[in-house]
């Protein structure tokens, strides 16, 4: 790990310091050091906008004498004591310069004094995730918001800003805007509007009782602005009649959920405030909820801005509102994603997470989604003519995703098109298609790719010159290469595709050579093209140059492959970089296993409809877990079975109720740890469509990580793989370049029994994996550490 890493490292966990179940151990740990200075919102390496809110402890009695000192200047602040003795004091401090900062407290008249050193940053950012991305797309106007940003020059680049008339008045770069408040109130018809200006109150404006059982008025203040370029929204009851200036936090219980948001995205915009800011059912109890359009991943997917952006976002709420009692995530898919990061590399951030439809993280992902196009093209075109690749369950045996068909939802679109031209096709299809087509060349195609709102960027040229990769997204965190592009991490070399199928009889050796010889994998990104039809829509006119156009259908992305045109040679493998891949590694972009706090991983069972939210993936989170820590009792896996067609339940209220119970014990009894503190509901489950419990217990998940019988809840949720388990890797994934072994020892190893291959059979694997085949027993070679 470089100098720089680990810097950033020890940053990350001084992070702890306003992580409330922290603060409360602190207490006891003063020692004789009578005045203590500290900041609170943040941690003082990484202050942002000029502000911080600091608390000071002193002897009691004393706090009337504490005196503060910003750069050798006396500052006046509002210090006010958060404790019953009066020997805590709490003040929002402002002024702070560029850079670094010296704040001093002490006790006048005496000698006893703290100081300590902050170091501040634009609110623009960054502070910690490199260069900024540019072009950068301002979507103010088309979010919830609907503010123009602010001005910043008369001259490109940005993004123009318009008057009322439609004039340009100029161009932001940052997409900044001003801070502004609003009162919004729940309709007696369960919608949002604004409270009426003139300070009446509406007929139709519903009540909430709280659960401490006070009736108010369902009325929400809403605090909008942007924070490191990117929009935030802080939401928590309110009374309408709320003073100017002075807040009321009667109605807030002291909780704050962070919201994040899932979705695919390259970045290059401002992204827009999320609806689940305003969820009225976590409003209704008392919470606040905080979000960011940077914590969304339908705006970017760099995680590691993601991190910052929380950062600087609960710094501003911490700053205006006070420390929370403590912090909860809540999000699905890439929302879950960013919870698991987050809370590894920033570590304070969170004190306990609700990732719903989980991941373990994005990057290693990756990996087994690139597999997809390349095992459907060779079962649709390649091996056209094999009758197994046209029974749709047959299919998971190469790409170990659940197959389906029968009704709508999981039948390729492309069917007819598919045997019209000559290809082959199956009645329904593998969760490769509804789940994850378009994705390989929205993360791989740098000629594949928008931003919203791009239109209104000057110069275009800067537009038209972006590379739309995932690499590209996270170019400071890959690194480039000399041509300035970014540096990919997908590679394929030596992985035996279908093996698992061939050691079970399933497909044959000659299926298995066949397979592995034509596979083939993906250029790089500067050698790819655009992509074809369905790519840019399935109108008539489309249709009709698909089939008329000789190459233009081409859902698989077949012309940025690497596919072999002489029969005598194998099609050539991906072969990535070393160097992206440490660098995912040790960024944190991949998760590790590294949980510390209470986590209800919950989701709802939608594997019959081919859903992208393949369950495997919450125990591939508890197997790395296990690895890293020896055990996983801050881990609880719960799922909801649901079936096409019916409505969904959802047990997100339910872990919202169960962690909060959870926190509250940690917080009563710090000693007992995190397991001794769950609560009865905080166990492995499983439950109906309707939502009703089918089961508890921690056997509910047996058989899947571990030789025992299968538990109540393995037994009713089948639980399906990945093209590389399939391929002989372990459940937990996440192995980018696999290390290699020469194929006469896999031979001697029995790697393909009950296949014994014959001389000629080796000769062909040898062609075909002339640098070995993948050995899962050792770790990944880009990995700068050994696994546990």
């Amino acid at each position: 790990m470089t100098t720089d890493r680990r810097r950033k490292a020890s940053i990350f966990a001084m992070l702890a310091v306003f992580s409330s179940a922290i603060v409360q151990a602190q207490d006891q740990g003063r020692g004789d050091k009578s005045v203590d200075l500290r900041v609170i919102s943040s941690p003082a390496q990484y202050v942002s906008g000029g502000d911080a809110r600091i608390e000071v402890r002193v002897p009691p009695g004393m706090q009337h004498k504490v005196e503060l000192y910003l750069n050798g200047r006396r500052v006046q602040a509002n210090l006010e004591p958060t404790s019953s003795k009066g020997d805590r004091l709490q003040a929002v401090i402002t002024g702070l310069t560029p850079g670094e900062n010296r704040l001093e407290a002490l006790i006048k008249g005496r000698w006893d004094r703290d100081a300590i050193k902050l170091t501040n940053y634009p609110i623009t950012g960054p502070m910690f995730s490199g260069p900024q991305q540019h072009p950068f797309v301002c979507t103010t106007t088309q979010s919830a918001v609907g503010r123009q940003p602010i001005v910043e020059s008369a001259t490109p680049p940005g993004t123009r800003v318009f008057d009322a008339a439609g004039n340009v008045i100029g161009y932001s770069r940052d997409c900044s805007i001003e801070t502004f408040v609003t009162y919004l109130y729940r309709t007696t018809a369960n919608t949002w509007a604004t409270m009426p200006a003139d300070g009446s109150r509406p007929a139709d404006l519903a009540q909430v009782t709280l659960p401490d059982r006070r009736t108010v008025d369902f009325v929400v203040r809403r605090e909008v602005g942007s924070i490191n370029r990117f929009l935030y929204s802080f939401a928590m009851l309110a009374p309408a009649n709320e003073p100017p200036g002075k807040l009321d936090l009667s109605r807030w219980n002291g909780r704050l959920l962070y919201w994040f948001q899932g979705g695919v995205a390259i970045g290059h915009s401002q992204g827009t405030v999320h609806s689940g800011s305003l969820n009225p059912d976590i409003l209704r109890l008392g919470y606040a909820i905080a979000h960011s359009s940077g914590n969304n991943t339908g705006t970017h997917y760099n995680l590691q801005v993601a991190g910052e952006t929380m950062m600087m976002t609960k710094e501003r709420f911490i700053e205006r509102y006070g420390v929370p009692t403590y912090t909860v995530g809540l999000g699905g898919s890439g929302g879950a994603i960013q919870q698991y990061v987050i809370g590894q590399n920033q570590p304070g951030l969170l004190d306990a997470l609700l990732p719903v439809q989980s991941y373990p993280d994005m990057v290693t992902q990756t990996i087994h989604v690139g597999d997809c196009e390349l095992l459907e093209h060779y079962m649709d075109a390649t091996d056209r003519t094999n009758p197994k690749w046209r029974v749709t369950k047959n299919r998971s045996w190469l790409v170990g995703f659940n197959a389906e068909e029968g009704f709508d939802d999981v039948n390729d679109p492309l069917a007819q098109l598919k045997m019209a031209l000559g290809y082959s096709t199956a009645l329904g299809t593998t969760e490769c298609v509804p789940a994850w087509r378009g994705l390989s060349p929205l993360s791989m195609n740098p000629l594949y790719g928008q931003a919203p709102n791009q239109q209104n960027y000057e110069p275009q040229s800067a537009i038209a010159s972006i590379r739309w990769t995932h690499w590209d997204d996270l170019r400071n965190i890959y690194g480039v290469d000399e041509t300035g592009a970014a540096r990919p991490t997908w590679d394929n070399v030596g992985v035996q595709y279908g093996l698992r199928s061939l050691q079970e009889s399933k497909i044959t050796f000659e299926e298995f050579l066949n397979l592995n010889w034509h596979v083939g994998g993906w250029k790089q990104p500067s050698e790819m093209v655009q992509e074809g039809f369905p790519f840019f829509g399935t109108s008539p006119e489309e249709i009709n140059k698909a089939l008329t156009v000789p190459g233009y259908f081409d859902p698989w992305s077949r012309r940025n492959m690497n596919l072999s045109s002489d029969p005598n040679k194998p099609a050539p493998r991906t072969k990535a970089d070393l160097r992206p891949i440490r660098n995912a590694y040790t960024s944190g972009m991949v998760f590790h296993g590294e949980l510390d706090r209470p986590t209800i991983d919950h989701r709802q069972y939608m594997e019959r409809e081919l859903d992208m939210h393949n369950v495997h993936q919450s125990f591939a989170v508890r197997k790395r877990v296990l690895q890293r820590t020896g055990n996983s009792d801050m881990l609880v896996i719960w799922f909801t079975d649901t079936l096409p067609g019916v409505p969904k339940a959802s047990q997100s209220m339910d872990a919202i109720a169960v962690m909060d119970e959870w926190m509250r014990n940690i917080q009563r009894n710090p000693h007992k740890g995190i397991r001794r503190n769950r609560p009865a509901r905080a166990v492995d489950s499983c439950f109906d469509v309707t939502g009703k419990l089918i089961y508890a217990g921690d056997d509910a998940w047996n058989g899947i990580l571990d030789d025992k019988p299968a538990g109540p809840c393995t037994q009713r949720f089948p639980i399906y793989s990945s093209s590389r388990i399939v391929a002989g890797a372990p459940i937990e994934g996440g192995i980018y370049k696999c290390a290699l072994k020469p194929v006469e020892r896999a031979v001697k190893e029995g790697v393909y029994a009950p296949w014994t291959p014959t001389l000629e059979q080796v000769q062909k694997l040898k062609q075909i994996f002339p640098d070995g085949v993948c050995d899962y027993s050792r770790p990944d070679q880009g990995r700068p550490w050994q696994r546990h």
